[in-house]
Parts: C-alpha cells; sequence; structure tokens
C-alpha cells in the first residue's frame, strides 16, 4: 500500500510559467509543484470571466419571464446567486490540494471506477453551455452587425457565427490553460466596462417600477403563482453556479497545495456575486424589453427585443460583448472536458481528447441548430444536468469534511494509469455509498422538477407548481451519504493519519496497487 499523500510539504519556489503561447504538456496528472504560479485571483477571473457574458444575461431575463417585479426579480437573482455561490465555494479546495481536476479526486469518494460519474457530468455540462454560449453570441453578434452594416441575419451568417466562435474557442482550449487565462483576464475587464456603458445607453428607458405579472391588479388566480415563479427564477439562477462545480479543479490545480482555504473558497464565491453584473443588465433590460417590445418579448425573441430598443452606438460594444464573452464561456466549458477526455481513454494527450471533443461539440452546435433545431430545449437539458450535478458536489463536500481534506495522491491516479487497486478501490472500483447516494437523490430530483412546457416531473406539480427539484436532490445526498458512511463505514486505510471526521471507520482493506 503506497503512503504517498498530497499533504502541503516544503517546496522549492514556482517556476517562472511558460510563455501563453507555448501549447500546455499537462494532463490529468499532479502538477508539480513548481509549475504551481496561479492564485485565487486568477481562479476569480476564470470563473467571473467564463460568467460574464450574454449566456448569463439571458439567465438574468427569467425573473421578467416569469412574471416577476424588477425588484422582486432583483431579490430572486440575489438569493439564488448567494445559494448557489456558496455551494460552488468549497468545490475550490480540491485542484491545489490535489493538483488535478475534481473528477480524478471524486475517485477518493466514489472510488477508482465511480470517477466516471464525474468525467460523465463535465461531458455534458460543457455540451450544454458550449452549445448555448456559442448560440446566444452568435445570435447577438450577427443581430447587431446587421443593424449596424446590414449583414444579412441568414442561415448562412448565423453559421459563419457561430462556426467562428468555435474555432476559436477551439484553438485557445487547444494552446491550454495559460492561453485561457489571458483571454479571461481580458474578458473580466472589458466585458464589464461594456456592461457598464450599457447603463448609459438604457438608464433613460429604465422604469423600477416594472410591476410585472403580480402587481396589485392580477386576480387570485395570477397571485396564486407567484411563489412557484419567484422559487423558479431562484433556481435558474442557482444553475449558473453550481454549473461550475465540476471545473473547478480543472483550473485551480496549478494553485499552489499550501494555499489558504478560505482564500479559494472566497475567490470562488467573489467571482459568482460579481456576476451580478450580467445578470442585472439582462433583468433591466428585460423589462424594457418587455414593455417596448412586447411582442418580441413574448415570443421569446429577447435578443431581437434588445437589439431593437439599442441606440445605435451601442451596437459596436455589442458585438464586443458577443465576442469576448462567448470567447472566455466557451473556454471555461470546453477546456476542462477535453481535459478529463484524456484520462478516460488514455490513448489521447490533452491536446488531441480537447481537439477531439471540440470538434464533437461544433458539430453538435451545427446539427443541433440548423438540422434538429434543439436550441430551445438545450437550457432545459442544462436545468436537468445541475439537478444531477448538485448532489455530486454535496458528496464531494462531505467527502472532504469527513476525510478531514486528506487524499492520497498515487491512488488518485490508479484509473488513469489503469491499474486496480488503492486506498479508494472499495468494491471493484466503486464506492457503493456514494454511488448509491448519489443515484438516488439525483433520480428523485429529476421527478420535482417542474418547467411548464418543457418538462415536468412525476412530483413537479406536487407544491403548488413550486420547483424542489435542487432542495431535494441537495438534502437527499446530504442524509443519504452520511447515513451510509455511519451504517456502513468505510475502509480505514481511505482515510489519513488522524482518522475520520464525524463518522466511524472500518477495517482497513489493504488492497495493493498492482497493473501497468
Amino acid at each position: 500500500m503506497t503512503t504517498e499523500t498530497n499533504e502541503p510539504h516544503p517546496t522549492a519556489a514556482p517556476a517562472p510559467p511558460p510563455p501563453v503561447t507555448a501549447i500546455e504538456v499537462n494532463g490529468i496528472a499532479p502538477i508539480p509543484d513548481h509549475e504551481r504560479s496561479a492564485s485565487p485571483l486568477d481562479l476569480f477571473r476564470l470563473i467571473f470571466g467564463g460568467a460574464n457574458t450574454f449566456a448569463t444575461v439571458v439567465l438574468g431575463t427569467f425573473p421578467i419571464v416569469f412574471g416577476l417585479s424588477f425588484w422582486q426579480g432583483f431579490a430572486s437573482i440575489l438569493i439564488g446567486l448567494t445559494l448557489g455561490a456558496t455551494l460552488l465555494a468549497p468545490m475550490a479546495l480540491f485542484g491545489p490540494r490535489n493538483g488535478t481536476n475534481n473528477a480524478v479526486s471524486s475517485s477518493a469518494h466514489l472510488g477508482v471506477h465511480g470517477r466516471i460519474v464525474g468525467s460523465f457530468l463535465s461531458l455534458l455540462t460543457a455540451l450544454a453551455f458550449f452549445s448555448i454560449s456559442v448560440w446566444s453570441s452568435g445570435d447577438m453578434l450577427i443581430g447587431a452587425a446587421h443593424r449596424a452594416i446590414k449583414i444579412p441575419e441568414n442561415d448562412v451568417s448565423l453559421g459563419f457565427g457561430y462556426g467562428l466562435f468555435a474555432v476559436l474557442v477551439l484553438v485557445v482550449c487547444i494552446y491550454g490553460f495559460r492561453f485561457m487565462l489571458l483571454v479571461n483576464k481580458i474578458a473580466v475587464v472589458a466585458t464589464t466596462l461594456l456592461f457598464v456603458l450599457g447603463i448609459v445607453a438604457f438608464a433613460g428607458d429604465f422604469d423600477a417600477g416594472y410591476a410585472g405579472a403580480f402587481g396589485p391588479d392580477a386576480d387570485a388566480a395570477t397571485q396564486g403563482l407567484f411563489w412557484p415563479a419567484f422559487v423558479g427564477a431562484v433556481l435558474i439562477v442557482m444553475s449558473n453556479p453550481v454549473s461550475f462545480g465540476a471545473f473547478l479543479g480543472d483550473w485551480s490545480r496549478y494553485i499552489p497545495r499550501g494555499t489558504s482555504s478560505s482564500k479559494l473558497m472566497g475567490a470562488a464565491f467573489a467571482a459568482q456575486l460579481a456576476t451580478l453584473i450580467p445578470f442585472l443588465f439582462g433583468l433591466t433590460t428585460a423589462t424594457i424589453v418587455a414593455t417596448a417590445q412586447p411582442d418580441l418579448f413574448a415570443a421569446g425573441n429577447y435578443a431581437g427585443g434588445l437589439l431593437a430598443i439599442s441606440p445605435g452606438w451601442f451596437m459596436l460594444p455589442v458585438c464586443a460583448i458577443a465576442v469576448i464573452g462567448g470567447l472566455s464561456t466557451g473556454t471555461t466549458s470546453l477546456y476542462g472536458t477535453g481535459l478529463d477526455f484524456s484520462s478516460v481513454f488514455p490513448r489521447f494527450n490533452r491536446v488531441q481528447a480537447t481537439t477531439f471533443i471540440g470538434v464533437f461539440a461544433i458539430a453538435f452546435i451545427f446539427v443541433g441548430r440548423f438540422a434538429v433545431d434543439v436550441v430551445t430545449s438545450i437550457s432545459t437539458f442544462a436545468v436537468l444536468i445541475v439537478v444531477c450535478t448538485a448532489p455530486w458536489m454535496v458528496v464531494m463536500m462531505l467527502g472532504w469534511y469527513t476525510r478531514r481534506g486528506w487524499y492520497d495522491s498515487d491512488s488518485l491516479q490508479v484509473f488513469n494509469r489503469r491499474q486496480h487497486g488503492g486506498r479508494y478501490w472499495f468494491a471493484h472500483g466503486w464506492n457503493w455509498r456514494a454511488m448509491g447516494s448519489w443515484l438516488v437523490s439525483a433520480g428523485v430530483g429529476l421527478t420535482f422538477v417542474n418547467l411548464p412546457g418543457q418538462f415536468v416531473g412525476w412530483f413537479g406539480d406536487h407544491a403548488d407548481g413550486i420547483d424542489l427539484s435542487i432542495p431535494v436532490s441537495l438534502g437527499l445526498a446530504a442524509v443519504l451519504y452520511l447515513a451510509a458512511l455511519r451504517i456502513f463505514p468505510e475502509p480505514a486505510d481511505a482515510f489519513g493519519p488522524e482518522g475520520p471526521r464525524l463518522i466511524p471507520a472500518g477495517p482497513a482493506a489493504n488492497h495493493p496497487i498492482v497493473g501497468d
């Protein structure tokens, strides 16, 4: 049995980072200590940059779509972001401690083979949010160009816009972490300034007294729909931070292992709170579009309505937001999936795996837009993925707490090296305690989804129309996993020298690492 751990230990000073134009060679093996030159500020930039886009703006319109007033919508956004950021923040801890991505770190809790759950969730999340990013940014770019310089707005021009974004994103991801960090450093500043410029563009038309559908003149039947609408808005906003849960380790693995936990969690939390900027841009402009362009808004064409109400001089900033924001969101979605794919299929290195996943995602974008038209359903798909990701995050966080943040780096890499055994082998590579808790929680959570006209689970209508999917999946995962750990203790050698916290430990399993 290996005794190697990833507990902090004295290391040499980090080497100077390679040029941003140097293609990253590191895969999912632990990043050597001397190469860990990133900081919590860099993590903030990557998270905020990845969410400071039109895709987030569109999410900010949902409170108004659901009929809330401006101030009710503001409250739903603030609550959703705070809850989501609180849930997300601890997921920043795994990368610096283990030097690898969160899917690999999940081996410690779901088992050597059970870690594929994290890989699968990462793939689906990346595909959904990469597609949303490319479609929303492409639509805004071509729409703004059509109004500004009369470029035809048809399938050919849209296809060109989508292709431009997708290829640029793939190139950045192939170059790797440093290039992606540079893009997001620019995006954080540039896109924020452009959104602030939007305040000037729309200040004269904004009315903070926008009443929505639940004003004092609404009838009793309409008023009865307020809480389902409010909770639904909160959960949609909350889904944005939660969608980052599987990816934080992709970026934080370059941060030195001894970095303060409070700084890491603070960076993740603050980055999500900073997305109030695009959320409020969407919320504010949605009230204007709903008032000035009610037909477009009712038809779900917020982008067309926004372009219709924008002053001519704001078209160039719209194009810039679309380009910069589309790049930052796309890279943060696609990079980690290519990275993790290289561990699931070891014949591919990181660059080859990223290229393969990128080409597949680009094909999906074009087929999904022009052949089978899944654009309207991809947002629903994203919500369902988040419902499944939330209990996985609970398992990871409770696992961290009960293990006291102690992990064996060598045993985490067993799957990637196509070996067997190690501290996290459990039952043939599966930890049924965590796997069972996740499966049941995700499955039950899906039955409580309530997205009228899109997807309503078996119990979706059993709470007066309120969507309880994420609260149910989160709470059930916590109860089931802790109960399983107490009733069926994990082997003692899965824990560090201080033993477990809160739960008992069973006899050591002593599975030696064998194989190539």
